[in-house]
């Protein structure tokens, strides 16, 4: 459509024979009007369209962007365009037309845009009070006059047409020939222009002055008050200052995203309503001059145009979120890990805080000082995952349990101050003639009692470039029973890179007697349970491997494809590999949005696998300890099994 309206602007431009500067500088001369007649035209055209456009309903003027007048911005660059076009007779549209027919006048006039721009640029900082010097906000001009926009619109196509008539004068006064004065057409054109301008009156019989967003003072407050609310402050509030109201419950703290409703189902703030920017005024009027309203967009434009619609109509309770949802993003949920500046430990806790509140994502830490015991853990939401600083806080804690997943030799050469090595394949074991399967729980605990580690214990858990490595382990701890861990995202090559302290000393350690809990392994299905769910409405079974052996062109087992109704997700899908090979997991909100899109509700029936169920053990994670699915299976037969075994189906 764009490209159309360009063709055709051009195009009547053309005819208009306005790429040529000599007719366009006949204007000063009273010799050529052409530039009068198609401004006017223009204008005329523009305003009786956008008029009855209104006054059928087919549009609303809240919906349309209004230009502000900004006096010392407009008078002095009035001025400059109207020096500028005194002297080439161009202006950029017309240049650019002129440039389409080959004239050289016009090249040189374009390349003087660009250079003033340049120079514009480098001189904003001197010039830039221009930019609000006189700002009336949007302004109308029947407004200013007293009078009914009907009565201007049919006042200025009045003036309009004496214009018409006038240019023809005039040139024929300079020229002697004027090819439309006194012609039936320019008669026709004008009692034309006149009748339908005088038609709005029937159409819109009472117009009502303050219907394009310029209220009369009854009904809103002033423009200076809403400059001076601008001055001091009170038309934003800041992404933490918001992150802490919803956080404490305040009740009277509406949160309005104006956002399209596929960018709000994507992703939003929590506590946050979806109000198009059109209903804004009536879905809140029950909260006008009540309690506090918030809008927020992706930026700042939209909502800071609804903000002052809203105040000229009578709402002074409305703020907008300084920099948007991005803001948001970037200042309360943006990991302390991923951050490029270091954050004091009081400011961490609050990040991670915001992210355990606002994503679902539970809490990195705990208070500094605090016991780990198992009730502390239950109130830090864990487990989770944690950062360098929380760890390195907490290395002399006497419940605490570092386990490294790395392979051995690199443990030998380095590792985190008291930590244990641990070969996250010893955790696996061929079970009922299956490969690669989590062992039962009596034996892990057996394994964790030759670690050392106590129930009241805090496991934290490092890897290597392996964060499924971290999940695996975590499986484990918590088929028997252990909630108690958390990871180290990044893992060690964070820590080093943080510049922490390390050693090669193996740690002495006392055995325990780990007693594995009962029934603690809800999560574990086997290939009975899940072939009754193929198909099955209201669940959803994601397939983590990579593509290729989803689609079947690449295979390693019996046979190549899929689960019927599997969804693909490659579980690499959810990591981040930096440039030093720090492997971490994605931002929570944007693995929230990615996961929502997959699966409709937190409460859905969710069955993640893989080829062994290694790789679908960071997929578990993530939905069930991270993002707050609560019904989440572990299928850690995987394909193995489910392609060996012949009667059940498979798809490509």
């Amino acid at each position: 459509m764009a490209l159309l309206i360009g063709c055709g602007f051009g195009f009547a431009l053309e005819r208009a024979g306005f790429s040529s500067s000599r007719r366009l500088a006949g204007v000063f001369y009273f010799k050529d009007m052409a530039v009068v007649k198609v401004m006017f035209s223009g204008l005329i055209t523009a305003m009786l369209g956008l008029s009855y456009l209104v006054a059928l309903g087919l549009i609303k003027i809240d919906q349309v962007f209004l230009m502000p007048t900004i006096y010392g911005a407009q008078i002095i660059g009035g001025l400059l365009f109207g020096v500028g076009f005194a002297m080439g007779a161009w202006c950029p549209g017309t240049a650019a037309a002129g440039l389409a027919a080959g004239r050289l006048d016009a090249l040189v006039f374009l390349a003087g845009s660009v250079g003033g721009s340049i120079i514009f640029n480098e001189l904003f900082p001197v010039i830039g009070a221009l930019y609000t010097a006189g700002d009336q906000g949007p302004q109308m001009v029947y407004n200013s006059l007293g009078m009914s926009r009907n009565a201007f619109i049919l006042m200025f196509t009045v003036v309009a047409v004496g214009a018409f008539w006038l240019a023809e004068w005039a040139e024929k006064a300079r020229t002697g020939r004027a090819p439309y004065l006194g012609t039936p057409f320019l008669k026709a054109f004008s009692l034309a222009l006149v009748a339908i301008a005088a038609g709005l009156f029937v159409l819109s019989p009472v117009s009502q002055t303050a219907s394009a967003g310029i209220p009369s003072s009854a009904q809103v407050t002033s423009e200076k008050a809403l400059l001076e609310n601008v001055d001091n402050a009170r038309d934003h509030i800041e992404p933490e200052e918001l992150a802490d109201r919803l956080m404490a419950g305040q009740a009277d703290l509406v949160l309005v995203d104006v956002r399209s409703s596929a960018e709000f189902e994507a992703f939003h703030i929590r506590g946050a309503v979806n109000i198009q920017i059109a209903q804004l005024a009536e879905t809140l009027q029950p909260h006008r001059n009540k309690g506090l309203i918030v809008l927020y967009s992706n930026g700042m434009t939209h909502p800071a145009q609804a903000r002052d619609a809203l105040q000229r109509l009578g709402f002074d309770n409305v703020y907008i979120l300084t920099d948007g949802l991005q803001g948001f993003r970037d200042r309360c949920l943006k990991p302390v890990s991923l951050r490029s500046e270091p954050v004091p430990t009081k400011e961490a806790m609050r990040i991670n805080a915001w992210r355990a509140f606002f994503t679902g994502q539970p809490q990195q830490s705990v208070s500094a000082g605090t016991d780990l015991t198992v009730h502390a853990l239950q109130k830090a939401a864990m487990p989770g995952l944690v950062d360098g600083e929380w760890l390195a806080s907490r290395l002399d804690a006497k419940n605490v349990k570092i386990i490294d997943l790395r392979p051995q030799p690199e443990y030998n050469t380095a590792h985190i101050p008291g930590s244990l090595s641990l070969n996250v394949e010893s955790l696996r074991g061929n079970l009922r003639g299956v490969p690669s399967m989590l062992l039962p729980s009596s034996m892990l605990a057996e394994h964790f009692s030759m670690l050392g580690i106590q129930q009241s214990d805090v496991v934290i858990l490092v890897s290597g470039e392996k964060f499924h490595d971290d999940t695996l382990a975590g499986m484990a701890l918590e088929r028997v029973g252990h909630l108690q861990y958390v990871v180290l995202n990044g893992g060690y090559a964070t820590w080093l890179r943080e510049g922490r302290p390390v050693d090669a000393a193996l740690p002495m350690v006392k055995a325990s007697k780990y007693q594995a809990g009962s029934d603690t392994d809800s999560f574990t299905i086997d290939y009975q349970a899940l072939a009754a769910m193929v198909n099955k409405p209201g669940t959803v079974i994601i397939d983590v491997r990579p593509a290729e052996f989803y689609t079947g062109s690449k295979s390693d087992e019996a046979r190549a494809g899929h689960i019927p109704g599997a969804i693909n997700r490659p579980y690499t899908e959810d990591i981040l590999v930096s440039s030093n090979k720090v492997v971490s997991l994605k931002p929570a909100e944007a693995l929230v949005s990615a996961y929502a899109q997959i699966i409709p509700s937190k409460n859905m029936k969710v069955v993640v696998h893989c080829r062994t169920g290694h790789q679908a053990s960071q997929t578990y994670f993530v939905l069930k300890r991270l993002l707050g699915y609560t019904d989440v299976s572990w299928y850690d037969a995987g394909w193995t099994e489910w392609a060996a075994r012949l009667e059940l189906p498979v798809v490509r």
